[in-house]
């Protein structure tokens, strides 16, 4: 008897065959006529008939006394409908399919307008860069690409990929946008992509738990077929599994190394797809990861649900800044830096780096102080009120604080505690209860921030990476929201100048922050550049003024 392979991946194996599939199979229609033929000579006979009649006619009178009952939407009469919130379904039907896309993504709550009250300095820090230009999200592919989109039904399809992703939640998200691509380049159905377990913070979400599975497939559905399970006639089948994916591989690549297995074993692996696959793809490709990153990869209902009421308490007081902190330990560590809020904790990152080499990422060889000049390090709180306040924020700007749990505890916020009286985070925004069904959950919780950082008026992180790429270009593909990226190679001589006047530093650190507020700006075509941080011009288009 011949040995059966299965993939190692039983959560999404165990319900690929409906069990209601399997019993029609081995049903016998002769077997199933004999057995509904003697319901249906008693219904003909006698007054079952009559019996059968009026209990039709009494549902049919039941239902349109129902149907005719005043009805009332209870989200509607309960919660107030979010500003810049739109209710897609009305549109629906009168859409044109690409003017539909560019309804269907999650639209930001508009940026306040400038009070009169506040003084020049905290105007400039909440005016929003220059709109004029008049970007707009534009992704219409081109017309070989349409003729090569022509919808395939799952069951024809004989080529399916499976993707693990890894990392957090930004970095999830940047990996499904790549697998959903490499499944273009393949021509292969694509599997729900698996989260994997996180093995720092232990997050078992699976891609449902996080996005809405039904919404990603449907917006895909003329560029990628999305299954959420194998067919029968794959259920036995054996992946091969492609592990030495090289880093930036283009589309060639993957059609010389993949489709080959693929077309011989039927189901292709992939793990680890973080930058393996390159960035500068053809014009219809970036279009493709602009529609995966951001009108796809919607957020699943109870999160998106919670965060807009997250979104609704910060907004409806007025403007307010996110800041996304990157001050956890693992930073500390893997950036080679300094937390710089006392000896104690210089010196236990510093054993944790020794601990553990592989974790510095990149240029080894240069100290903490050399990495801090060449502005590699992030910001701690200190350095990020200093910023702030010679960017024109006020003792009295309400900052909402995104990301995990800073090294050093309160001490590493005292700065900022100081610096700003209104300070909010997910947990004193929510309330009681809210958070429990998330609570630990990284991803979930990270998602809640994504969102809370895309609706505010300003955005800043203290450091680069994943969410800070991804919100700059999201920023920007709902309407080039302000977006402050810190100057930090430049800014820190002035930070470490102790003779400058404040008046002085202040009007430095704006004049080296002119370029810095996320206004609309064409990628120059630089190697390296990702279209999720720059979608202009692949993914958005110049459209002419109405004025």
């Amino acid at each position: 008897m011949s040995k059966i392979s299965f993939i190692s991946i039983p959560a999404i194996m165990v319900h690929a065959v409906p069990i209601n599939a399997i019993t029609a199979l081995l049903s016998s229609p002769d077997k199933a006529k004999k057995k509904f033929n003697p319901f249906w000579s008693k219904i003909r006979s006698g007054r079952s008939c009559w019996l059968l009649f009026v209990a039709l006619f009494g549902s049919l009178s039941m239902l349109k006394a129902l149907t005719s009952w005043p009805r009332h939407d209870v989200s509607e009469a309960c919660y107030p409908k979010f500003p810049g919130f739109q209710s897609y379904d009305e549109k629906r039907l009168r859409m044109e399919p690409q003017q539909q896309l560019i309804e269907d993504f999650h639209v930001s709550l508009p940026p306040h307008a400038l009070n009169s009250n506040l003084t020049q300095a905290e105007k400039a820090f909440w005016r929003q860069p220059d709109s004029l230009k008049l970007y707009k999200p534009c992704l219409n592919p081109s017309e070989d690409y349409q003729k090569a989109s022509t919808p395939i039904d799952v069951q024809q399809r004989q080529k399916f990929l499976i993707v693990v992703v890894s990392g957090g939640l930004n970095q999830q998200r940047h990996q499904i946008v790549d697998a959903v691509v490499i499944a273009r380049i393949l021509e292969a159905a694509l599997l729900l992509p698996i989260m994997q377990v996180n093995a720092i913070w232990q997050d078992d979400s699976e891609f449902s738990d996080i996005f809405d599975s039904e919404h990603f497939k449907h917006t895909l559905r003329n560029d990628v077929k999305v299954v959420s399970s194998l067919p029968s006639t794959h259920i036995r089948t054996r992946p091969v599994e492609q592990s030495k994916t090289p880093l930036n591989a283009n589309p060639q690549w993957f059609r010389s190394y993949c489709l080959k297995r693929l077309n011989r074993h039927g189901i292709l692996l992939l793990r680890g797809l973080d930058s393996r696959l390159s960035k500068d793809l053809p014009s219809d490709l970036q279009k493709l990861r602009c529609k995966v990153a951001f009108h796809a990869l919607k957020f699943a209902a109870p999160l998106q649900s919670l965060a807009n009421k997250l979104v609704q308490r910060m907004w409806s007081q007025g403007p307010y800044l996110a800041l996304h902190l990157r001050l956890e330990k693992d930073v500390w560590v893997r950036t080679g830096c300094l937390p710089g809020i006392g000896p104690k904790y210089d010196h236990e990152s510093k054993l944790e780096r020794i601990r553990n080499p592989h974790l510095l990422t990149g240029r080894s060889n240069m100290s903490s102080e050399e990495r801090r000049l060449a502005g590699l390090c992030p910001l701690n709180a200190a350095e990020v009120v200093r910023l702030l306040k010679a960017l024109g924020a006020s003792e009295k700007t309400r900052i909402y604080i995104a990301g995990g749990e800073p090294f050093g505890g309160i001490k590493a916020l005292e700065p900022l505690q100081k610096g700003f009286s209104h300070l909010y985070d997910k947990d004193n925004l929510a309330r009681p209860g809210e958070l429990e069904p998330f609570r630990n959950k990284a991803s979930s919780l990270a998602a809640i921030d994504y969102i809370l950082c895309l609706n505010s008026d300003v955005f800043m992180p203290s450091h680069g990476g994943n969410m800070a790429r991804s919100l700059k270009g999201h920023r920007a593909y709902t309407g080039h929201r302000k977006h402050i990226t810190p100057n930090k190679r430049q800014m820190i001589p002035y930070l470490l100048n102790h003779t400058l006047s404040e008046r002085e530093f202040d009007k430095t650190i704006r004049k080296l922050h002119e370029e810095f507020i996320g206004q609309p700006a064409k990628w120059m075509g630089k190697k390296g550049g990702d279209v999720l941080g720059h979608p202009v011009p692949d993914c958005m288009c110049q459209q002419p003024s109405t004025t």
